[in-house]
């Protein structure tokens, strides 16, 4: 199964200038299934955009033991994120520019390579989307493609890019720190 608007928010991200990459902490004998399934996902004439598809190199046992079993699906994933940012040396930790997944697993993951809160986002079994610091604020796929180019400005080479820091969206979107009575008189 997939959640609706998925395709079309992934391919519009990639239309300004990301790179989609799918990783999963599952074995690799379970590549062709994974490769398939996410090849047939086609919404309202929309597929997933291509990119690479990164598995556990362990086989299936070693993998369930350590997804299922221990728990501890991030320790393969946030050795591949940080294998796979070591390869752009110049980009540092921004080498990834946010995270989707469905796991606090994943949130870990992310964290781990640099990836900030207001880029992360976790899906629920329902198709809703939240943030780590916002997990009552519940969005869909097609809601946050609303507001794709703000959230993922365009990012081709050549091209000039918003500051992240400065962006509409991070600027409004993370939570006010409330200063102490002496600290806000001084």
């Amino acid at each position: 199964w997939s959640h609706s608007g998925v395709a079309r928010l992934y391919s519009d991200i990639q239309r300004n200038g990301y790179r989609i990459m799918y990783l999963s902490s599952r074995a690799i004998g379970q590549a062709t299934k994974t490769k398939q399934f996410l090849d047939s996902v086609k919404q309202d004439d929309v597929s997933l955009p291509q990119g690479p598809l990164i598995l556990s190199p362990d086989r299936l046992l070693l993998s369930f033991n350590r997804e299922v079993v221990q728990r501890r699906p991030e320790e393969f994933k946030t050795a591949c994120l940080k294998d796979v940012a070591s390869l752009f040396p110049n980009l540092g930790s921004r080498a990834f520019f946010a995270g989707f997944g469905n796991r606090i697993s994943d949130v870990i993951a992310y964290r781990e390579v640099g990836i900030p809160e207001s880029k992360v986002f976790i899906i629920n079994p329902k198709g809703e989307v939240t943030t780590p610091h916002s997990r009552s604020y519940k969005k869909s796929y097609s809601t946050i493609n609303e507001l794709v180019h703000e959230m993922f400005p365009f990012a081709a080479k050549g091209k000039a890019k918003v500051d992240e820091v400065w962006n509409q969206f991070n600027y409004w979107k993370p939570p006010c720190s409330l200063l102490s009575d002496e600290e806000e008189w001084g």
